[in-house]
């Protein structure tokens, strides 16, 4: 049996350590002042809080559908895995980072709702004030734990599963959580700024955007990059369900962000649909304007974006304008991701082409589009002559592009020093699912190394 090593065995002591704590934490009675809570309002929260979950697997049949296949139980299983992470961060201190007693409009105290206390029995969250706060902070542990998901797509293939489970713990605590301290506490102080991002255009996409470009530079070029090897998908239809759960999903992402069975959320569900139509059509479209046959991961990319640059401004925009949004985002990424082609930078699956920038583009248009009429608690935008509005949307994105990009590639390069994130070029070779997990995709095959540090792929004999 191999020695086991203290870096091994840090990971289960530290969730002993966090389990055995957890029991001296006192019981409080659920739900104080129950009769304030609207039963309309808490059953639509239930739900959208179960749709936006249903999206890390559905990112996980995206992301795993588009990476060779002896790397597709490795990339699933990175995005599923932060369920297990950060939801326990959260209960820890994580909510408390984000939305606890604020301390200098950067971050909440940790110590709030350390370990959750009082989160039951305390007064609902300000903002939400007809659903319980342990509803409110589910919902929002939702996309807490997509966020570090959407960054796997930027190194995949070549990332060793302990170094992402790190990554995704320090991204949670320094760069997801103070974005959502700034953007979504009444005392952040993007919130006080007049920053409006409905539900994550900063907070999720721009920042696991952000990062997901740190981690290519830190992590550095595939080989397979490096010969200019294409790598075809390992399977489309994965792609394609996971497009659907990703969309489904979304409605509870976005529409759940109104925090109520109310006519904003009904405003939010409508622009989420039409964005994604939008988007998905104007990719595969432009595809065709450069040549190409229109394709199915051409649609569904497209779609996915529009779903991107709508989150910002899901409760803030009109309908109608929502088309132009997807279509617009779709173009600028699509065009975003031609070029990066051009460069050495490998980043696997575009994430920052397609999240980062798609992010921006909401974060800019909903500067642009939004209007009083929709969200009376909003602002109108440039279109109707308010551009102090759409400068302030400009700072809070630069403000948010910034800290994400520098903590993050600060959080990889930390990481980097501790133990090499990279896996050797011969485990890069058989593929990650075989050397991280002791696991393959497909059956039936054999990898075999070979003396010149390439591999051979043998058919298995019964």
């Amino acid at each position: 049996m191999k020695k086991l090593t203290t870096k091994q065995a840090a990971p289960f002591i530290l969730l002993a350590l966090i389990s055995m704590a957890s029991i001296f934490v006192p019981a409080l009675p659920d739900f104080a002042g129950t009769d304030q809570y609207n039963a309309a309002d808490t059953t639509w929260i239930l739900v959208a809080t179960a749709l936006v979950f249903l999206m890390t697997p559905g990112l996980a049949f995206f992301y795993g559908g588009m990476v060779h296949r002896k790397n597709v139980i490795s990339t699933m299983i990175k995005s599923v895995v932060a369920a297990g992470i950060v939801s326990v961060i959260w209960i820890v201190v994580g909510f408390s980072l984000a939305f606890g007693d604020d301390i200098g409009g950067f971050i909440g105290d940790p110590t709030t709702f350390l370990f959750f206390k009082g989160v039951n029995s305390g007064e609902p969250w300000s903002l939400a004030p007809t659903i319980p706060k342990t509803l409110f902070a589910f919902f929002q542990l939702m996309f807490a734990i997509i966020t570090p998901g959407l960054v796997v797509g930027a190194v995949a293939e070549r990332i060793r599963f302990t170094s992402y489970i790190l990554f995704t713990a320090l991204f949670s605590l320094l760069v997801y959580a103070p974005l959502a301290h700034w953007s979504w506490h009444p005392d952040g102080f993007l919130f006080k700024m007049g920053v409006l991002d409905f539900a994550g255009g900063t907070v999720v996409h721009i920042s696991a955007g952000c990062a997901a470009l740190m981690g290519a530079l830190v992590l550095k070029r595939r080989q397979a990059h490096i010969d200019n090897q294409e790598i075809p998908p390992a399977n489309i239809p994965y792609v394609l369900i996971g497009t659907g759960l990703l969309w489904f999903g979304w409605f509870g992402f976005n529409a759940g962000s109104a925090l109520g069975a109310n006519a904003l959320a009904v405003s939010a569900f409508a622009t989420t649909n039409t964005a994604a139509a939008a988007a998905g059509l104007s990719w595969m479209f432009f595809d065709v304007l450069k040549g190409k046959k229109p394709s199915v991961l051409g649609f569904c990319i497209g779609a996915v974006v529009g779903l991107v640059a709508i989150t910002p401004g899901a409760g803030l925009v009109p309908i109608p304008q929502s088309i132009f949004i997807g279509a617009f985002a779709a173009i600028v990424s699509n065009v975003a991701v031609y070029y990066k082609q051009k460069t050495s930078l490998d980043d696997t699956l575009d994430v920052f082409p397609c999240h980062g920038l798609g992010g921006i583009v909401g974060m800019l248009l909903t500067g642009v589009f939004a209007s009083k009429t929709v969200n009376a608690a909003g602002a109108d935008g440039l279109i109707y002559g308010n551009f102090a509005f759409f400068f302030t949307q400009l700072k809070g994105m630069l403000a948010a592009v910034a800290y994400s990009g520098v903590v993050s590639f600060l959080i990889f390069k930390l990481i980097n020093f501790i133990e090499p994130m990279r896996v050797s070029s011969m485990d890069e070779e058989i593929g990650l699912d075989a050397t991280q997990h002791n696991e393959k995709y497909v059956q039936g095959t054999l990898l075999v190394p070979q003396s010149n540090g390439k591999v051979a792929e043998l058919p298995l004999v019964e």
